[in-house]
């Protein structure tokens, strides 16, 4: 999906649909749409900026330490995303058509900057099991990301980065709808 419906309309679209919309705003993931599909399915919304604040309240709701199948569910949505300067042929149903496009310059040359990517990758997967990083990439340089990143795994603090990424996902998903609302 590379329009998106009015948002008015997605609680009278079928549930197929209302996923497409979750899918193309923050990625393809099960967990997403088990915790949206009622939100979908009883909420009216009249903008996809109210949807994603919905989304990024029930996300940071999970992140509360509540209870193990909370977490997992969380981990499940944060860990949707695909890894930065993730070559194309590495897992692509990981890496969707608006990824590709946002990462475009993370994804450019290799050598020695694109093995810092992967060893970065490796580091923070390893210090927050579960997780990707997530950051608004979109314009931003390789070199920025990777100061970025290694801030964010310098601090070692898994509360504050599953915010960070929530966070992040919010940001991704509102340029995404405001573009794909603005080309329809």
């Amino acid at each position: 999906m590379l329009s998106l419906p009015p948002p008015s309309s997605l609680r009278e679209l079928p549930q197929e649909q209302q996923f497409q919309v979750l899918d193309t705003l923050f990625e393809s993931s099960p967990e997403l749409h088990t915790l949206m599909a009622p939100v979908l399915a009883n909420q009216a919304f009249s903008s996809y900026s109210s949807l994603i604040d919905a989304v990024g309240g029930r996300m940071s709701a999970l992140s509360a330490p509540n209870s193990p199948i909370d977490s997992d569910i969380l981990v499940g949505i944060l860990g949707s995303h695909p890894r930065l300067g993730q070559p194309k042929t590495a897992a692509p149903e990981h890496l969707s058509e608006l990824s590709k496009k946002e990462q475009a310059n993370l994804n450019t040359g290799a050598g020695e900057q694109a093995e810092k990517l992967r060893l970065l990758n490796a580091e923070y997967e390893e210090k927050f099991p579960g997780l990707r990083f997530v950051t608004f990439v979109n314009g931003r340089s390789r070199p920025v990301i990777m100061d970025e990143m290694r801030a964010r795994i310098d601090c070692n603090d898994g509360e504050r980065e599953i915010e960070e990424i929530i966070h992040a996902m919010v940001d991704i998903a509102k340029d995404r709808a405001s573009k794909l609302s603005n080309a329809s």
